[in-house]
């Protein structure tokens, strides 16, 4: 199932979900994640692990965690090559001063935005909704 690079249908089509749960970003510099953890997202770098988890998660496992956060989901399916989809997110978000860090799901996209902007964020992506159906 390939998902939409039009970005007239992928902005009026989207419909952001906030995540209740704070979430944050660990590391692994050993790379073993601790049996029973179950992280929202897994990346390999070169360092170590990254994990993106529950902050109640990571502290109950006893890990370090920095930028405490809240996620976003686009619920549209968009394709993983959509072009200028996420970067017209992300600098919409940015105008308004604020870091984030998008993911690619193979149907969603996510957004992790701090803590205390999860409302702003949502506020902006709702007008970007609005705009594209005009």
């Amino acid at each position: 199932m390939t998902g939409s690079h039009d970005l007239t249908q992928l902005f009026s089509g989207m419909a952001p979900v906030l995540d209740h749960a704070t979430y944050v970003f660990a590391t692994l510099p050993d790379r073993t994640v601790p049996p029973g953890l179950t992280p929202r997202m897994i990346m390999q770098e070169a360092e170590g692990t990254t994990l993106i988890l529950t902050q109640e998660a990571a502290t109950a496992a006893g890990l370090p965690f920095e930028f405490p956060c809240r996620m976003i989901t686009l619920t549209v399916h968009s394709a993983l090559d959509a072009v200028g989809f996420l970067a017209r997110i992300t600098t919409r978000l940015a105008s308004l001063g604020m870091g984030v860090n998008p993911v690619a799901g193979f149907y969603h996209d996510h957004l992790f935005v701090p803590l205390d902007r999860a409302d702003d964020a949502m506020t902006a992506l709702a007008e970007m909704v609005r705009e594209a159906r005009g």
